[in-house]
């Protein structure tokens, strides 16, 4: 077995190749020397494990308020321990809202989700059958409604109509609970009738647009004097000026770059379909610019890293969010509209139609598995759109006194 030092010293050159910085290293370092260390030769110990480091902070946390310090030595010992047992410290994330179901209403709702189970249905549709269940759960204990026997169409009804995001989804899901409630007897009255004929007229959504101005407004507004600003300029570009996806921006590698040919190359995520788009000079300078003075050594062959220790790759979610503040903070009126990768995918749509490109061009360019579903952009081009519109000749006076002006009688 390993000894403490040589543990500690294994973990620093672990801390060191992740690019963690030079005064938090040394904290770690001066803890596990200076407070651990002192510690095990008090009591005998000759060798580390982790209910070791849990004993040694029975001493150090003694009351309910933890100070920054103890926080320090209580991450230390932490990172301590995962080293110890993966060879490897991840970055640490937020654990997702549990949605926990109680009661007997509760009860039905989570043997509905093992009927979908049972059904074969995947994870996922699963999962987005809870959210729905969950919100009905949660305004039915808030009308204090514990039993299926005390649910009324009323509440029902009220439930659907309150809903405002995909509401078409939500009466589905809700219709085919109430359904499974009926046929397992839990139900006396079919409440899913008061479903089946549910009038909900969904308008027409139509997309975030950015005008060429704004767009160029929130490109400028990116500070690129740090590694931030440069890995994020660039990520910005490549939303801009190509349209690519926040899940395609993060899962690009150094594979997909042809600089001889000037082009890129990659399997988008969404579709699975392989797409090659230019590699235009401004993307290319700023790309260069992050991969020569903003991004850390790594051995990942993606693209795009957080710049903050560990150095690993961005996710989906954190490009999306990126690009979402970058729009904020740019000074552009985003009210009423959406603000991340999609709006400037569907900005990017906006000047191609401008352009009179065609159809099969802005689908090949946005990688589109087909031209229909490029056809929704054409509800954006109001110039194009007010060109189709017919002129309505007036109508004339005799109309109205035709048959002596008994029309409008």
């Amino acid at each position: 077995m390993e000894t403490f030092e040589e543990l500690i010293n294994q973990c620093i050159q672990h801390f060191e190749r992740q690019r963690f910085s030079v005064a938090r290293i040394g904290m770690y370092k001066f803890l596990w020397l200076n407070k651990l260390m002192p510690y095990m030769q008090k009591e005998a110990i000759p060798c580390y494990d982790a209910t070791v480091g849990e004993k040694f902070l029975r001493t150090i946390v003694t009351g309910d308020i933890i100070s920054r310090y103890q926080d320090d030595i209580i991450r230390s010992i932490n990172f301590l321990n995962e080293f110890q047992k993966t060879g490897t410290i991840k970055r640490h994330h937020f654990k997702p809202l549990e949605r926990k179901f109680t009661g007997q209403i509760g009860l039905a709702m989570e043997n509905y989700l093992l009927h979908l189970a049972s059904l074969r249905r995947s994870k996922k549709t699963i999962s987005e059958h809870r959210l729905p269940l969950y919100r009905l759960f949660l305004y039915l204990e808030s009308q204090q409604t514990t039993s299926l026997e005390n649910i009324k169409e009323t509440q029902i009804i009220t439930f659907i109509s309150t809903s405002t995001n995909n509401r078409i989804f939500i009466i589905s899901s809700i219709r085919a609970f109430l359904q499974y409630l009926f046929k397992e007897h839990l139900l006396a009255t079919d409440l899913s009738l008061v479903l089946q004929d549910f009038k909900y007229s969904r308008g027409v959504k139509l997309p975030a647009v950015y005008s060429k101005d704004e767009v160029s407004q929130i490109e400028a507004s990116i500070q690129r004097s740090d590694a931030t600003g440069k890995r994020n300029y660039a990520m910005t570009l490549l939303a801009t000026r190509l349209g690519l996806r926040a899940s395609d921006i993060a899962n690009l590698s150094f594979g997909n770059l042809d600089w001889e040919q000037n082009a890129i190359t990659f399997t988008q995520y969404k579709t699975g379909k392989e797409i090659k788009l230019p590699l235009l000079t401004e993307v290319g300078e700023a790309l260069i610019d992050y991969l020569k003075y903003g991004r850390k050594n790594s051995e990942s062959d993606k693209i795009f890293l957080f710049t903050r220790a560990p150095y690993i790759p961005v996710t989906n979610t954190s490009v999306s969010g990126m690009l979402g503040r970058i729009i904020e903070t740019s000074k552009v009126d985003v009210r009423g509209r959406r603000h991340g990768a999609h709006a400037m995918r569907h900005s990017l749509a906006c000047r191609f139609l401008e352009n009179k490109e065609s159809m099969p061009v802005i689908s090949e360019a946005l990688g589109h598995q087909s031209t229909e579903t490029t056809m929704s952009y054409l509800r954006i081009d109001m110039i194009s759109l007010s060109q189709c519109a017919l002129h309505v000749p007036p109508v004339s006076s005799s109309f109205y006194e035709q048959k002596g002006g008994v029309f409008y009688e």
